[in-house]
């Protein structure tokens, strides 16, 4: 790779998933940041003003005295975006982005499930980026890449090396960290010592279709989402970073289960093969401790990238079930959207 690193913009810089890509991208061999947006009360603030830091350490001196602009394709704005924007917002302000010719890798919701826009996790369906050439179709001159709910990318990955057994059904509950819900999130007096049996925004129904469509296959034009059918149970617990999920699935063949453990443990993709700067080692690791994956003790494990499995046996109801985790705010969120970008750059596409 060039050893020059390419200028990036973060759009939400100031809110809790924008701290995270500035956190995340520090000391990034290939990217270095350049751009930062923000509302309109931010903008023209120096950045250590506009916000507080709400992450672990102190803010990155290299972004402290950096000054906000509004989250405008500007002049002088670099080609590739980070998009950590509110879902009320994302729709208008990444269009923008995109028709004016950047590439916009996006962390918001809206437009996941649209059929020219690819719903990442590099080491399942990097094959999806064919679909970026499509959305010239728009009058765009750029293009927007997603990656996908902070639930559905520990579920589809742990799944992924299922599908070869040819997959049905799955039912998928999981156990939500408080800081998926963003800050100031949960008041204390509803978490501490409890569990919230609902997670707002269409969090169920996020889950169980673009599981489906990160698993799908690409169809030319669109993505054919895999013929199975998900059901999704979503809780918030008082655990700070990392979801926990357990799963059940009905498969069509009859595997054993070490042809199924050897299907996890050997599984990698192209960010394994081709050691992506944030690529774990190993796309996913299965622990064989029966009191394993643990968020508090796993999901940090690998600078928050790697995805986690265990637990697994034959289900009674359906064929097998187990446990799998990440860490929400990295491999959920701002580090999935970076990983996603250096797949676009080994693939020539930025």
């Amino acid at each position: 790779m060039s050893q020059q690193r390419i200028p990036v913009g973060i759009l939400g810089a100031t809110g809790m998933v924008g701290q995270s890509f500035i956190n995340f991208l520090q000391g990034h061999p290939w990217f270095e940041i350049t751009f930062l947006g923000a509302s309109d009360r931010s903008a023209g603030k120096l950045y250590h003003e506009a916000t507080q830091w709400r992450l672990d350490g102190p803010m990155p001196a290299s972004v402290a005295n950096m000054r906000v602009e509004e989250c405008k394709p500007l002049p002088g704005a670099p080609r590739l975006v980070f998009s950590a924007t509110d879902s009320y917002v994302a729709t208008e302000i990444e269009r923008a982005f995109a028709e004016a010719g950047h590439c916009v890798v996006s962390n918001s919701r809206n437009y996941r499930m649209e059929s020219d826009v690819p719903l990442l996790v590099p080491e399942i369906n990097p094959d999806h980026l064919k679909l970026l050439p499509l959305q010239a179709k728009r009058g765009w001159k750029g293009f927007i890449a997603t990656n996908p709910n902070c639930v559905a990318i520990p579920l589809a990955l742990a799944l992924a090396p299922f599908k070869p057994f040819g997959i049905k059904r799955i039912l998928s509950t999981s156990m939500q960290a408080v800081s998926g819900a963003g800050y100031p999130g949960v008041p204390s007096m509803d978490i501490l010592g409890n569990v919230i049996p609902y997670i707002g925004g269409g969090e169920e129904d996020k889950v169980e279709r673009e599981t489906l469509k990160i698993l799908g296959d690409l169809k030319v034009d669109h993505v054919q989402d895999l013929d199975a059918k998900v059901s999704a149970h979503c809780n918030r617990v008082p655990s700070i970073d990392g979801h926990l999920v357990a799963v059940s699935l009905e498969l069509t063949q009859k595997p054993t289960r070490d042809e199924l453990l050897q299907a996890i443990k050997s599984y990698a993709g192209i960010p394994q093969l081709k050691k992506l700067p944030s690529a774990p080692p190993q796309a996913i690791y299965y622990m064989d401790q029966e009191d394993r994956p643990q968020p508090r003790r796993d999901a940090s494990r690998d600078r928050g990238m790697a995805v986690f499995m265990g637990r697994l046996r034959e289900c009674p109801v359906l064929d097998w079930k187990f446990i799998c985790m990440a860490h929400n705010t990295v491999r959920g969120a701002a580090g999935a959207a970076v990983l996603n970008a250096e797949l676009m750059h080994v693939e020539g596409i930025l």
